[in-house]
């Protein structure tokens, strides 16, 4: 199971939101964000840049993670 604290379970649900609004794009050329809050209102840009946020969020926080696990199992080459 995932060990998330609460800002990375809001950044998978908003994730999971934007990848399938995505896919509702690509597929079906339907945005379901654009019909519920309107085409590009203040609305919908807080939730596509929400979406950005979430991204980046999720980036960083995972190559953070990565690099605090690498550096715990790997001992520095002895001179």
């Amino acid at each position: 199971m995932l060990k998330l604290n609460k800002g990375g379970w809001m950044a998978l649900i908003v994730l999971m939101v934007g990848g399938l609004n995505w896919g509702l794009i690509g597929l079906f050329d339907f945005n379901l964000v654009a019909v519920m809050f309107g085409d590009m209102t203040r609305l919908s840009r807080i939730i596509y840049s929400l979406v950005g946020l979430a991204t980046l969020y999720t980036i960083f926080e995972g190559l953070l993670t990565y690099r605090i696990k690498w550096t715990k199992t790997h001992k520095p080459h002895p001179a």
